[in-house]
């Protein structure tokens, strides 16, 4: 990923908990805020997401997507773009390390639109999706039991 963007936070819970909630496409509309419609459209022999279409409304970017995603051992999930109407890029991962009692989790993302825009626009655009991700991520696997 070229010229990405890159946050982390800690989360009072084990990595298998964090990316539970990461897996778990179906919840999405229900923590993320900016994600309306989740449906998983192809699943690997393990039964994880390959393939996922997401509706999303963020502000100024509202799409319709798809994204393939791959596993990178039980702590990495990358993905990147397949299909969208706005989007010329998505691609983005999280990386769950453990810390003491928790996770820390780094969300690294790289966002490109099919229209006109500024460098420093999109990479703020990139700070606010990962921002509340992360934060929407750490709500929902610390106060929901077994999320």
């Amino acid at each position: 990923m070229a010229e990405h963007t890159s946050s982390s936070i800690t989360i009072e819970a084990a990595p298998a908990d964090v990316m539970g909630v990461i897996a778990d496409f179906d919840r999405y509309p229900e923590w993320t805020g900016e994600v309306k419609e989740a449906e998983v459209l192809a699943t690997d022999s393990r039964g994880r997401a390959e393939q996922v279409r997401l509706v999303l409304d963020a502000g100024a970017i509202k799409d319709d997507h798809t994204l393939a995603y791959t596993w990178t051992g039980d702590n990495e999930v990358s993905w990147t773009l397949v299909k969208s109407q706005m989007l010329r890029a998505l691609d983005g991962s999280y990386l769950l390390t453990p810390a003491g009692s928790g996770t820390e989790v780094t969300y690294r993302l790289t966002v490109d639109v099919k229209i006109p825009m500024l460098g420093m626009i999109k990479r703020k655009a990139e700070k606010v999706i990962i921002d509340r991700a992360l934060a929407g991520l750490k709500k929902r696997v610390e106060s929901v039991p077994g999320a």
